[in-house]
């Protein structure tokens, strides 16, 4: 059983661009997934159209497993120690940043948590499409924001005709220009997107759920989730740890999340490395081979407009090619980088 630190992904965006709704969204659509939130002040946060009211310090208990707690840029720390608590067995936190601080003083200070049960799941930035022009004149610092996001979520996509889209999508992306971005309405993105669903025991991966039929947006086929890519591998050949590195340090643009474990082979024998990128963050987390399992490697992939057949192709090269293509002692050294050490300074 993995005891893999918990992701803490930041929802950032200027005031009406939807980051609520969107959070609401991942709310309804949490079914088996426990997800812990923080915001600044309480809005319009809920479930099933509860609206929770409060004051900074308290925890409420949104329903699904969920927990949100508001706090200030100051609290930061104690409630991320709170949410990452074993016995509340979350899988995910989102903190909206609004209100907080600025996106990238937000992200500063979780790559130097030291919490050893938490982890950056990376900075998404909300734009509203609409009035992306008018947002980026009234707010300058709007293209600071973009140029560190590691995914943005066009907004109000269905707002806007499809040549002013294209011509705002690509200002966006030549701006934010190490991250994936995604059109939505309505805040609409799939989970999987930002995070891993986890399956309710009872339930089949793929079927309805009750919140679907309870909660289920009466729009969802006018409006439907933001598309995006996912490639998977899978291989029972040890990966090169200086192939698969080379890889990684030039991953192409549009790719947001790499995930799963890597066999290293004879690097090192004992353990798998789960791999954990979002954007151009990195960890690897070794762990000891589960006795009896196929020792295989087993990665997923997920962006925008990423070419399927050409990553496949360079993750094939990663593989090594029999006993003279074995790694020497040194070529861990890249991948060790990426290994949280205790008191070791964030790698960003």
């Amino acid at each position: 059983m993995t005891t893999q630190p918990i992701p803490v992904v930041v929802l950032a965006g200027f005031l009406g661009a939807g980051k609520t709704t969107l959070l609401n969204h991942l709310l309804r659509g949490a079914r088996g997934t426990r997800i812990g939130v923080m915001v600044n002040d309480f809005g319009d946060i809920g479930i099933d159209a509860m609206t929770v009211a409060g004051q900074v310090g308290s925890t409420v208990s949104l329903g699904n497993g969920c927990l949100c707690c508001a706090v200030d840029a100051s609290e930061l720390d104690t409630y991320l120690e709170v949410l990452t608590r074993p016995e509340l067995r979350l899988d995910v936190i989102v903190i909206e940043a609004s209100g907080l601080a600025e996106p990238q003083e937000l992200v500063r200070m979780l790559l130097a948590s030291d919490n050893p049960r938490a982890v950056y799941g990376g900075l998404v930035e909300v734009v509203d499409a609409a009035e992306f022009t008018t947002t980026r004149t009234r707010h300058p610092e709007t293209d600071r924001h973009l140029a560190v996001a590691d995914l943005v979520v066009l907004n109000k996509a269905d707002r806007v005709a499809p040549a002013e889209l294209a011509g705002i999508r690509e200002t966006v992306a030549g701006l934010a220009t190490r991250a994936a971005v995604v059109e939505t309405a309505h805040g609409r993105i799939d989970p999987e997107l930002l995070f891993d669903r986890v399956v309710p025991d009872d339930e089949i991966a793929g079927q309805m759920s009750i919140e679907d039929i309870l909660y289920g947006d009466e729009d969802t086929h006018a409006h439907p989730h933001a598309a995006y890519d996912t490639v998977s591998l899978g291989t029972a050949v040890p990966l090169h740890p200086r192939r698969l590195m080379a890889f990684l340090d030039t991953r192409p643009e549009g790719l947001y999340r790499v995930k799963g474990f890597v066999d290293f082979g004879a690097a090192d024998p004992e353990h798998r490395y789960t791999v954990h990128a979002v954007g151009r963050f990195l960890r690897f987390f070794p762990e000891p081979w589960p006795a009896g399992e196929e020792r295989l490697t087993r990665l997923v992939l997920i962006g925008r407009g990423v070419d399927a057949g050409a990553l496949r192709g360079e993750l094939a090269g990663c593989e090594q090619n029999g006993a003279e293509d074995e790694p020497d002692e040194q070529s861990m050294w890249g991948v060790l980088r990426y290994v949280p050490q205790p008191d070791e300074a964030p790698v960003p």
